[in-house]
């Protein structure tokens, strides 16, 4: 699960971790009104930012220096309502809906950070850049030297030599040249987003950039931006997590999806997949690649579907308008395919299914869902095998 950057923020300062101050806003007025409060503070220059689940938001013109109340209203006026289309939100951009007013910070110097899940080292590692505000994967590209990669031993945790380790990597100052304590802001700011991290069960914290703003003895060093993701399995966990999720930023099909407990993610292609495991999903979608095809959608009902999940997953791929074609491709282990037959039957009957229809059984009761399928009465096309039925779908969608 995603939250947005005022979210991430409000998290950090919770765990002890200094942030700009700022105001969510959700209209012009909202948005003024929260710049006179930064400005009772002290505030002279404001960041008007757009809230979304995606990064690049500057590049689209969605993050605006503004100078005074009219830069301000002005800035949140053409943002608010706009899309924004970034590397991440894909050719059809995000809704604007809400905007982030904060104090402008001027860094001295930008800095990377981030904590993520490290499956080959069985841990959460730390990554840092003192190329702070580029784009991460294209500096491990180009410059893979330029990023420090820190395992974090979980039985341990943050210690003290690993933050000595990373203040060197970015070369903060030492001793009496140190005058901000900025080795020591460093340590408590590692040590509390990485406690956060464990404790939330968080996938993916990344603060690009992170920065060192002031002058003198009242340098700082805080985050400009925030990303935090959770892990959607652990939501039961943290209800206090699960308030902060903003349902207008997840694609709708989705969203219907989770709701029947099922893993659905829309893809660009023009053939619906409906698998079970998501093993055999990932196959089921390189198969039809393989075959001149390309998937529409990665849909796994689980090893425990029931006939309405099944029905509902027919339901969400054909909304899709582009989709041509539907391959249904059931393994048989834990779930039965008759319950699988059943539910395709219910399913193409109450939705009316106008494209061709692919299914390939095999396993439990393959026999008995086979024999459902044929005494459905349904124009369906039959499968021997994956490949059979990966080819027999490229090729009705050509026919």
């Amino acid at each position: 699960m995603k939250i947005h950057e005022h979210q991430a923020k409000e998290l950090l300062a919770k765990s002890g971790v200094a942030v700009p101050a700022g105001f969510v806003a959700y209209s012009v007025d909202e948005a003024v009104q929260a710049a006179k409060k930064l400005e009772a503070t002290g505030c002279k220059v404001f960041v008007v930012k757009a809230q979304i689940h995606a990064g690049g938001r500057g590049k689209a013109g969605g993050v605006k220096i503004a100078k005074n109340m009219d830069e301000v209203k002005l800035h949140a006026g053409n943002i608010l309502g706009a899309v924004l289309k970034t590397h991440q939100t894909g050719p059809d951009g995000q809704e604007v809906r809400r905007l982030w007013i904060e104090a402008a910070n001027p860094p001295k110097r930008e800095l990377y950070l981030s904590l993520v899940l490290d499956r080959a080292k069985k841990c959460v590692s730390l990554l840092a850049s003192a190329e702070g505000g580029m784009d991460i994967e294209e500096l491990a590209e180009k410059q893979p030297e330029k990023i420090l990669t820190q395992p974090i031993d979980p039985m341990t945790g943050w210690n003290a030599f690993n933050s000595r380790r990373l203040a060197d990597f970015f070369e903060l100052p030492k001793g009496e040249a140190d005058k901000a304590g900025l080795r020591k802001q460093l340590d408590k700011f590692v040590t509390g987003i990485y406690k956060m991290f464990w404790e939330k069960d968080c996938s993916i914290l990344e603060i690009n950039p992170l920065c060192i703003v002031g002058e003198g003895a009242s340098e700082q060093i805080m985050p400009l931006d925030c990303k935090i993701n959770f892990d959607s399995n652990a939501l039961a966990r943290h209800p206090d997590i699960l308030e902060l999720r903003d349902e207008t930023e997840e694609d709708p099909s989705e969203l219907e999806a989770s709701k029947f407990d099922l893993n659905f993610i829309a893809l660009d292609g023009n053939i619906g997949c409906m698998v079970n495991g998501a093993g055999l999903a990932m196959a089921t979608m390189d198969i039809i690649k393989h075959y001149g095809g390309a998937p529409a959608n990665f849909l796994d009902v689980g090893g425990g579907a029931t006939t309405e999940k099944v029905r509902e997953a027919f339901k969400i791929i054909l909304k899709d308008p582009k989709v041509k074609g539907l391959f249904v491709n059931i393994f048989g282990g834990i779930m039965r395919c008759d319950v699988i037959a059943n539910g395709v039957v219910q399913a193409a009957k109450e939705v009316d299914v106008k494209v061709p229809l692919v299914v390939r059984l095999e396993g439990t009761n393959v026999e008995l869902g086979k024999q459902i399928l044929k005494d459905s009465g349904l124009a369906l096309i039959a499968a021997d095998s994956m490949a059979d039925g990966a080819q027999k779908i490229v090729k009705a969608i050509g026919a």
